[in-house]
Parts: structure tokens; sequence; C-alpha cells
């Protein structure tokens, strides 16, 4: 990927001087992902810039700030957008000696939510793990949260933000939901296929009809019981080949004799299905462990909620996707 850059790039974060170093395993990381950055961002990521000012080429470019977040979070965990500046300015200025203030920085980065948006659509299409089960999906979904209770209001991305309740938390709350749809892997936690939000009050299945479901063939799809819909998956069935497993819900009027008689073979069934679909939930876990996506209370407009939420699955990708090339070529 040097070679495909050029000098002229690797000079331009080469440093100038060095007063403060991070080690020299970080500096390569560093490196390999601007150069990643840089690549993606000619091909489509600047397609999705929003310019709002007559200065299209700033001399602290897009592809810095996305290198500088996406940095500071896969690789020093930094996620507050303070703490990432503050950083940089103290241990990686001589790699990006044209930092802006810190209001600019803050600025531009919230511009950049369609970028990271086609930045994640990158990551999880060019590097699919050869071990996905294209034939066996999982689907589920997980709140991010910006103000969470039962009689709280949300005040903050009010145009994309509604109330809505989270059952596995017993939870009111404000924000959005975060839909993915992923491979089935074995032994390990799924890859994301599609990762799409919602406002929180929407309903799973709603969104997965609306969003996902005319797309879908020749597959079978574990899910939880908000997903079971008897009629519509028998035509997806039909017509696309698309099964949907969930636990078996409850029939409504059907005979308590009945119910009984098929209570066990039901039971058996609907456990089998939930241990398929079980580790959805254990890359959500692994989703929010890396980035502590849920909690976006201290977002403060709708462009910061969308760089937070997409930005953060962009962060814990970077990790996963660097992490294992570099486990490869040792």
């Amino acid at each position: 990927m040097l070679n495909l850059l050029g000098n002229q790039h690797i000079r331009r974060i080469k440093p100038l001087i060095i007063l403060i170093m991070i080690p020299k395993e970080k500096e390569l990381k560093l490196i390999k992902i601007y150069m990643y950055i840089y690549d993606v961002y000619q091909f489509s990521l600047k397609f999705n810039c929003q310019r709002f000012s007559n200065n299209a080429n700033p001399l602290f470019t897009d592809e810095e700030l996305l290198t500088v977040y996406l940095f500071c979070g896969a690789y020093q965990r930094y996620f507050k957008i303070k703490e990432i500046y503050t950083f940089t300015k103290k241990y990686l200025l001589s790699w990006f000696p044209n930092l802006p203030s810190y209001q600019t920085f803050n600025y531009r980065l919230n511009r950049m939510s369609g970028a990271i948006n086609e930045l994640v659509k990158h990551l999880i299409t060019f590097f699919k793990p050869a071990d996905c089960d294209a034939m066996t999906s999982l689907i589920d979904s997980m709140p991010i949260i910006t103000c969470a209770g039962k009689n709280k209001t949300g005040k903050v991305a009010t145009e994309i933000t509604t109330k809505g309740y989270c059952s596995t938390k017993n939870m009111y709350y404000f924000g959005l939901k975060l839909h993915t749809l992923a491979f089935r892997r074995k032994g390990t936690i799924p890859f994301p296929e599609m990762i799409i939000s919602s406002s929180a009050e929407e309903n799973d299945l709603t969104v997965l009809k609306r969003e996902v479901a005319d797309t879908l063939t020749h597959r079978d799809i574990f899910a939880d019981k908000i997903y079971s819909d008897f009629s519509f998956w028998g035509n997806k069935q039909q017509e696309q080949e698309v099964t949907m497993l969930t636990p078996v819900k409850a029939i409504k009027g059907e005979d308590n004799i009945i119910t009984q008689r098929e209570k066990a073979g039901r039971d058996l069934f609907s456990t089998a299905v939930s241990k398929v679909r079980q580790p959805i939930e254990s890359f959500f876990n692994w989703l929010n462990e890396k980035t502590n996506i849920q909690r976006a209370m201290k977002v403060r407009s709708t462009f910061g909620l969308l760089v937070h939420t997409m930005g953060k699955i962009a962060i814990a990708f970077i990790y996963l996707i660097f992490l294992n090339k570099e486990s490869e070529c040792n």
C-alpha cells in the first residue's frame, strides 16, 4: 500500500520533530490505518463528505481526521472527541502538524457521518471472513441510549430519536436501535452483513421488512420471537427460499389441550433456535465492550449521534481486521 500512495503521502504524515513518541508498534498501526483510509477515501468516502465552506482542500485533510479518530478509538480506547483531540495534540502532533483547533476538529468530524457510514459498509463488505456461512443468518437489535428512564424525555437528536423499550434490560430509553443481520460463523461471533439504525420506537420486524427482506435469498434466519410472522415468511419461503426460525410464539385462541400437548416439542424447538441465535447477542456484547457504543448520553447533536454510532462500529472493525492481519503476518 505504501507504493500505491507514493512518497509524497508518506512524507505528509512523517514526523517533523518527535517530542513525545508513541511506541514503534503503534506508529506502524497509525501508518497502516492512514494508508487504508487514504485508499478508501479516494475510492468512495470523499463523495460522502459534507462541505460547507470554500476550503475544499484543508491542510488537515479528511483522511488525517478519520485516521486520528480511528487510531485513538481502536488502539488508545479514547472515544470522547475531547480525549481524542487532546491525545493527538500531545502525542501525534509531529505526525499531524496541521491539526486545527478543537472547535474546528469537532465541527469537521461531525460532518463526516456520511463518510463514516460508507466506511462501515466497506469494512464489512471487503473484509468478510472466509468462514462466514452464507446460508445461515442471525438477526437482532440493540439500543443506542441518549437518555434512560420511563419518565425521561430525550432532548438531543430529536429528528432521529424516539422513546423505546429494551426488554433485555427492562428499560425505557430515548435513542436509536441498531439492527444487525450477520453471517453465522462456527465457534466465534458472527460477522455483519448489514447494519441499519432506526428510531427506538420502531418494531424490529417492521425495519427488517422495509430495509432487508426483499434482498434476502436462499438462507435460514435465526431470530427472536419479535420477528415471527407466519404469513409473511411463508410467502418469502416460496418466493425467495428464505426460512425464518424463531422460538415458538403463543398462538392466540389456541385450545389449551393442544397447547399442553405440543408444549414439550415446542420448548425443545425454541431452545434449539435460541442456542443458534445466541452469538448475535455475543456480537453486541463484544461491540459494546470494545467501544461503549450503547451509552450516547454525552452526544449533543444529530450529527454527533450518527458519528458516535457508526464511528464506534468502524473503530471496532478497524481493531478486529487489523489485529487479524497482524496475526496472519506473525
